[in-house]
């Protein structure tokens, strides 16, 4: 068949929408079956990993314009996860995590090992070891961290699985534990709120017992690094704090920057 698989899977996540969507619905059930089932009503190709259909438009992909267009006023549709083989297209007021392009910069001499960035595999991975390698979680939340798992794959009741790129344990000055689940973006690939509230979940689930304090890296132009903190409330998932860093040269770090990082006001 000649329909690209972006073109497929567009066409397959419209039907599915469709048949499940009634006027002024907020919640969209359907199970992953659907897209057998799609696919034979349609006449397409099946794909051969019908998660890759789900997980593209829940973290790749925006939803086709005929499935947008029928969102309340001032909410987007996101696709969550309900438990095995089963979602949801949601209504939420934020869909996507954008960096605050006036924010200021912080200049962090960088400390990544030479070898590590020419071997680094694609962009999250590359953003991953320079958080890693130069403490940017710590820098960032003035906690102490340790990497405790990447790519942490597992279950979680009432969604299903879920994954984090990258799992810190901390402790601060008053010897309280923390859990820091974090989420890479490189190039094109945007934050969503969906992955934020998957990682709370996650960690509500699996460290009961620690603070969750829920993180976001993201690459911008230039090599800037934005990080973002986030909190569950009963409004949804709300940004508390965001940064912008620039890994430098210890040269390409002036003293009149320093002096004025040390006057900058401690605020988030």
């Amino acid at each position: 068949m000649a329909t690209s698989s972006k073109n497929r899977y567009d066409l397959l996540i419209e039907h599915i929408f469709g048949k499940n969507y009634q006027r002024g619905d907020v919640v969209v059930p359907f199970k992953r079956e659907e897209i057998v089932q799609a696919a034979h009503e349609l006449g397409v190709e099946l794909p051969k990993n019908l998660g890759d259909v789900i997980y593209s438009f829940k973290y790749r992909t925006s939803l086709p314009e005929s499935i947008k267009k029928k969102a309340p006023v001032g909410k987007t549709w996101v696709i969550v996860s309900k438990g095995r083989a089963k979602y949801a297209f949601e209504a939420k007021a934020a869909a996507k995590i954008y960096p605050d392009e006036l924010l200021a910069l912080t200049k962090i001499p960088d400390a990544t090992p030479g070898i590590v960035t020419r071997y680094s595999l694609g962009d999250e991975q590359a953003l991953l070891a320079k958080l890693r390698y130069n403490r940017l979680i710590d820098i960032f939340t003035s906690v102490t961290c340790y990497s405790l798992q990447n790519h942490l794959r597992t279950t979680v009741p009432g969604i299903g699985q879920v994954e984090t790129d990258e799992l810190y344990v901390g402790i601060d000055k008053k010897g309280a534990h923390y859990v820091f689940p974090v989420q890479a973006k490189g190039g094109r690939d945007e934050i969503g709120i969906v992955q934020i509230e998957q990682d709370i979940a996650l960690c509500e689930s699996k460290f009961p017992q620690l603070t969750c304090r829920a993180i976001a890296a993201q690459f911008m132009a230039g090599g800037v690094i934005a990080l973002f903190e986030f909190e569950q409330g009963k409004e949804g998932v709300r940004k508390v704090a965001e940064r912008h860093y620039k890994l430098v040269l210890l040269e390409e770090l002036s003293e009149d920057e320093l002096e004025r990082y040390r006057r900058r006001p401690d605020t988030a």
